[in-house]
């Protein structure tokens, strides 16, 4: 999951469409050696407790996701974690009975995940791949994809929304974290605009200097027509959404909302 603020001024004339998401997951490895917050495997306390059915989770920085969002029974559903690596969601699908698998391209989230399986004695399939790539899965093989904040580190997202229905079994639900894109509109400080949309380095190298690609990866902004509309053009039908800010920073105080998660089903 992301929170992205930019204000470059330098070029990435380097990166190209074929090896952004290499780089991004570099980067992330980076952070989560640096001890980023989305990176950080839950505590062996956090799995009891979800164990004897006390648990939450977040598709977006601050507000949790409703237990009305997933299955009825989770006990022995399949649950794909899509760009979800790091030992955080999967933990608690497994305390309640859900078969896992997680996809990411970060090779420390999923050593993560693997980390937190052995610890607490429950199977977890790892995969690590590319979301950008066809999804390296059966048709109709889950029950549920658990989808937070990330699809702002990709450039096209309806391909990922016609994987994720491809994936899923009829009935099967999509819950996912989505940036509206306010983010990258404003600067630092988050007090003035000082970009337009959308944010798409690939296409401005301006937008992110060397300094910065470092710090915030190579991120891209997505419209509601890409992210909510583009599910239903892939099949989905919405059931339900809800709005999420930062958590932090002035864009929060001002209860501007910079997220969305949504509960879709095939």
């Amino acid at each position: 999951m992301g929170l992205q603020k930019h204000g470059g001024t330098g070029a990435q004339d380097a990166v190209s469409a074929d090896s952004y998401t290499d780089l991004n997951a570099r980067i992330i490895d980076q952070w989560i050696e640096d001890g980023w917050q989305w990176g950080t495997p839950i505590s062996h306390e956090r799995y009891e407790d979800a164990l004897a059915g006390d648990w939450s989770m977040v598709l977006t920085p601050t507000r949790e996701v409703p237990r009305s969002w997933l299955l009825p029974d989770m006990r022995g559903k399949c649950v794909l974690g899509l760009a979800a690596g790091g030992g955080q969601q999967m933990p608690i699908f497994a305390a309640m009975g859900a078969k896992c698998t997680v996809l990411d391209y970060s090779e420390k989230q999923i050593a993560s995940e693997r980390l937190v399986a052995e610890r607490e004695s429950y199977e977890i399939r790892c995969v690590r791949a590319d979301m950008t790539r066809p999804l390296p899965f059966e048709d109709g093989e889950f029950d549920l994809i658990f989808h937070p904040v990330s699809n702002c580190y990709i450039e096209e997202v309806l391909p990922v929304w016609r994987e994720c229905f491809r994936v899923l079994a009829p009935g099967g639900r999509l819950l996912a974290g989505l940036d509206n894109g306010f983010n990258y509109v404003v600067d630092d400080d988050e007090e003035r605009i000082i970009h337009g949309l959308p944010f798409n380095p690939l296409r401005d190298p301006s937008l992110i200097s060397d300094d910065e690609l470092a710090d915030w990866g190579m991120q891209f902004s997505h419209t509601l027509d890409e992210q909510i509309r583009g599910q239903i053009q892939a099949g989905f039908h919405l059931l339900d959404l809800y709005e999420d800010t930062n958590g932090e920073g002035r864009l929060h105080e001002l209860g501007i909302p910079t997220f969305w998660a949504t509960c879709a089903e095939k």
